[in-house]
């Protein structure tokens, strides 16, 4: 029986003895692949530490493109706003330019037609010296002018003279005395003012055959209508 019990004893401290030399083993092994593990561990967490790494690179990206490019765009609104302000400011100089030119041409009428017709009042006062002149020359029959009586003779060239010089001072400057019925004008109501009407053989219907008074322009324009009789056959 002691034999027995010594076995026993001699297997449980062999027992005893193989379990620090198995938990040595085991804390060897585990010294020996403990870094090629980390490093296997650290391998995987690079990889897949990667792709955050690349995202966080490009947000940094676009959070520089966006600050350069909110540092640009003051820049690029004020070169804007600079170029809209200067295209209304051309636009504006424009429009005045051509006021101003408006104005200068306007200015231009205004004062020629104040030249043109300064003398209006005076023309029109003259009118009825030049029509009493004529009418003095017309109440002189030619056969009286034909019997020898000198003295009437030199009155009359007198007066017709009077009248020539005084029609040409006139016209220089630009009054006119005008007769329609002396080429059988036809009747025009802007420039004529007709006072009857009557037949007359051999003449067209509308055509000015009579003058009452003489007309007057001045510088082109009717100072006065003259008055006229005025063909109707039909």
């Amino acid at each position: 029986m002691f034999p027995r019990r010594f076995a026993q004893s001699l297997q449980f401290a062999a027992k005893q003895s193989a379990a620090p030399a198995r938990i040595q083993r085991s804390a060897f092994i585990s010294q020996q692949y403990a870094p090629a593990m980390s490093q296997r561990i650290s391998g995987m967490r690079m990889y897949s530490d990667a792709p955050e790494a690349e995202a966080k690179k490009a947000e940094e990206g676009s959070a520089e493109k966006e600050e350069a490019k909110k540092e640009e765009d003051p820049v690029k609104a004020e070169l804007e706003a600079k170029k809209k302000d200067l295209l209304e400011a051309t636009d504006k100089l424009k429009h005045s330019i051509a006021d101003f030119r408006n104005l200068q041409n306007q200015t231009k009428r205004e004062v020629q037609a104040a030249k043109d017709f300064a003398i209006q009042r005076f023309a029109k006062d003259l009118m009825d010296s030049v029509d009493n002149l004529d009418r003095a020359l017309a109440n002189v029959p030619a056969e009286k002018l034909q019997s020898g009586n000198q003295d009437l003779v030199n009155l009359h060239d007198g007066l017709k003279m009077t009248e020539t010089v005084l029609m040409q001072t006139l016209k220089k400057h630009g009054m006119e005395r005008f007769d329609p019925s002396v080429d059988s004008e036809k009747f025009d109501p802007n420039e004529h003012e007709a006072t009857f009407m009557a037949p007359q053989p051999g003449k067209e219907d509308g055509t000015v055959f009579f003058t009452q008074s003489k007309g007057f322009k001045l510088n082109g324009r009717v100072l006065r209508a003259p008055k006229v009789g005025v063909v109707k056959n039909s």
